[in-house]
């Protein structure tokens, strides 16, 4: 008599597990922009986000930070990796695709990657905003002065 009422348990715990583990797999979001500033922030959280891009994917976002810096955050789970760009610590280049940027960061080889976003328009602010262009004390305004 004990046996049917062991089995019962059994398949009613199978039973809970499976919905509470339908519950959590729908629970789970794919990152967005908000989670990505809110990473952003609890890593480096002294820099203010003045613009953002993401990649056409939304697995990559490019910043750019109130003094003219750079970030990079890239998906990780449901998490960002977060990277402040510093000057001289990164190669830009096109990619084929002509909407998309080939990116080397020299302190971080393994975000380094093939980044493809919605329009040529944004992966060329982003380029720029890698490149330092927005630095205001950039050695360019130096340059022009001679």
């Amino acid at each position: 008599m004990i046996w049917p009422i062991v089995i019962l348990c059994i398949l009613l715990a199978g039973i809970f597990y499976m919905r509470m583990k339908e519950r959590a797999d729908s629970d789970r979001e794919e990152p967005d922009t908000g989670s990505a500033i809110l990473d952003f922030g609890r890593a480096y959280p002294e820099e203010a986000i003045r613009a953002i891009h993401a990649t056409a994917d939304e697995k990559a976002y490019f910043v750019r930070l109130h003094d003219g810096k750079a970030g990079f955050m890239a998906a990780h789970g449901n998490h960002f990796v977060c990277h402040l760009v510093e000057a001289g610590k990164v190669n830009v280049s096109d990619a084929p695709s002509g909407s998309g940027l080939s990116v080397h960061f020299a302190d971080f080889a393994y975000l380094d990657g093939v980044y493809e976003f919605i329009s040529p328009a944004v992966a060329a602010e982003v380029s720029l905003w890698l490149l330092g262009s927005f630095n205001p004390h950039s050695d360019f305004r130096a340059f022009q002065a001679n």
